[in-house]
């Protein structure tokens, strides 16, 4: 099984003094030996990647819980907004459906109809 096919990855990012923090995240294939996901901006996951764009992923369960057996990639993570954030975006939609939707619209309103400001990850494991 890819790890496109996964529902969920386990997403280690590292902080700045190396310290491991995991958090559980939706992914897609995007099709060129990448995978993605699409996060809110200014969450920790994304400061971290700023800092240090070595991750691990690992296929998972909703909460973060590694999968029996599952294998541990290191991959390089990649923050993309504008024309680059699109294509993570529709690979999301396409893959999730009615559950991506209703988050974003759970998000309009837990932010009171302002725009969020979102990104994409890509991810690119190491071979």
């Amino acid at each position: 099984m890819s790890l496109g096919d996964e529902k969920y990855i386990q997403l280690t990012t590292f902080t700045k003094d190396g310290r491991p923090k995991p958090a559980p995240v939706w992914v897609a294939d995007l099709g060129d030996g990448t995978y993605g996901f699409t996060t809110d901006a200014g969450s920790w996951k994304v400061k971290r990647i700023r800092n240090t764009p070595s991750v691990e992923i690992t296929p998972s369960d909703a909460r973060g819980n590694p999968n029996d057996g599952a294998a541990t990639t290191t991959a390089v993570a990649e923050i993309r907004t504008g024309a680059g954030y699109d294509p993570v975006e529709r690979a999301i939609k396409a893959k999730y459906g009615w559950q991506f939707t209703g988050i974003t619209l759970v998000e309009r309103v837990r932010h009171l109809g302002k725009a969020r400001d979102t990104c994409a990850v890509v991810l690119t494991p190491e071979t």
